[in-house]
């Protein structure tokens, strides 16, 4: 992934004005756009009509049924699959390809299993030429803001798998995205190892700057981070909601988080 900074260690041990650790490599998410857009495979359109705006910096979730569109409309925002109609931009240009400010995270982690968690961190930024004092030492810097500095020589295969999730994320960041598109990254987890996953990519997005788009089957996750959810059925977007801060997983009974949640519910169908 190319590096959004000239200097490779920039914001290491910054301070945000909360006074945490503010990420590392911090940078200014990207404006994603469809204007009416037909996202899918010739001859086979998952949706059409599609006009949507995810704002720099913002967390939107994406829910709707199986077979709805949701991962085409994440692949069609990693410049992975052109739109059939329409237009698709980044910050106010065309997006007709894959891009280094763009990172993807999928539920399968993806680690290459001969490479120790840090070498699995480092990873984007080798590519990118980081030389190897200062990659190691921002893959250090992720690995501590995800909770396995202890880890780091450790293989992909003797961790768990909310710790491969964990990686996964640090790499993700690590190559300073300005955009996180993240494809059900905790569906495979237990509901306890999900709940902690979630708390802690609200954790280390704080002080980044990236836009997230992420996709779920469930509600509860998706009004948990999202800064908003749209709502995907029927082949098209059916809408796009705020969702009531503050972000509190004990605010069941507040009636406008109770009234979404029956909203996106319904539109998951039966």
């Amino acid at each position: 992934m190319t590096s959004l900074s000239a200097d490779p260690g920039a914001g290491l041990g910054a301070k945000s004005e909360t006074g945490a650790e503010a990420a590392p490599g911090a940078a200014s998410g990207a404006g994603l756009v469809l204007r009416s857009a037909t996202l899918g495979r010739p001859g086979t359109p998952a949706l059409s009509g599609v006009d949507l705006e995810v704002a720099p910096g913002e967390i939107l979730t994406v829910v709707g049924p199986s077979g709805c569109g949701k991962s085409t409309l994440l692949r069609t925002f990693a410049g992975l699959l052109p739109a059939l109609a329409g237009t698709v931009e980044q910050d106010g240009r065309p997006l007709t390809s894959p891009g280094a400010e763009r990172a993807l995270v999928f539920q399968e982690d993806a680690l290459l299993p001969w490479r120790t968690l840090r070498a699995n961190v480092e990873l984007p930024l080798s590519i990118r030429g980081v030389r190897r004092p200062a990659r190691r030492e921002q893959a250090a810097a992720w690995l501590a803001r995800v909770g396995l500095a202890a880890q780091h020589r450790q293989l992909p295969h003797h961790v768990s798998g909310g710790q491969r999730q964990r990686v996964q994320l640090a790499r993700a960041l690590a190559g300073r995205p300005r955009a996180l598109l993240m494809d059900e990254p905790f569906g495979a987890l237990d509901a306890q190892t999900r709940a902690g996953m979630q708390d802690l990519l609200v954790e280390v997005l704080h002080g980044t700057g990236a836009t997230v788009v992420f996709v779920t089957h469930d509600v509860d996750e998706a009004l948990f981070l999202g800064d908003r959810v749209a709502l995907l059925g029927a082949g098209r977007l059916l809408g796009v909601r705020d969702v009531p801060r503050p972000r509190d997983r004990s605010a069941h009974d507040d009636p406008a988080r109770h009234a979404l949640r029956r909203e996106v519910l319904t539109s998951l169908g039966p």
